[in-house]
């Protein structure tokens, strides 16, 4: 079921999303203070491309201050429209193993500093 639900993600959601982190994780490293910034959109697009068979793990506490300014910025919408994305796949009996793979992303997307992808 992994290895089909990741081919069927990388189909539909996967690649765009994936490349679309990628190149705003680009125009964020162009600066110095964006780097940190781009780093965590290089992992968003490492989960998008295969999120089936890994696991999240989120720490607030290693880097608060960076988290705490990623949430105000980007995490709240990023979070908030994942989370709505995924309630639209679960709607569906078939969907609902890309809406957990959703609800993995909004967990990464609300504090992705000391956050480690398994």
């Amino acid at each position: 079921m992994k290895t089909i639900g990741n081919i069927l993600w990388f189909i539909f959601t996967g690649l765009f999303s994936a490349i679309g982190y990628f190149l705003v994780g680009l125009i964020f490293c162009i600066t110095i203070i964006g780097i940190p910034f781009g780093l965590q959109c290089f992992k968003f697009a490492r989960l998008c491309i295969w999120p089936f068979g890994t696991e999240v793990n989120t720490d607030f506490g290693k880097h608060p201050i960076a988290n705490v300014i990623w949430i105000i910025l980007f995490g709240l919408g990023l979070c908030i429209s994942f989370f709505i994305v995924g309630l639209i796949w679960c709607v569906t009996i078939i969907g609902i193993p890309f809406g957990l793979q959703c609800f993995k992303l909004a967990k990464l997307s609300i504090v992705p500093f000391g956050a480690t992808i398994d």
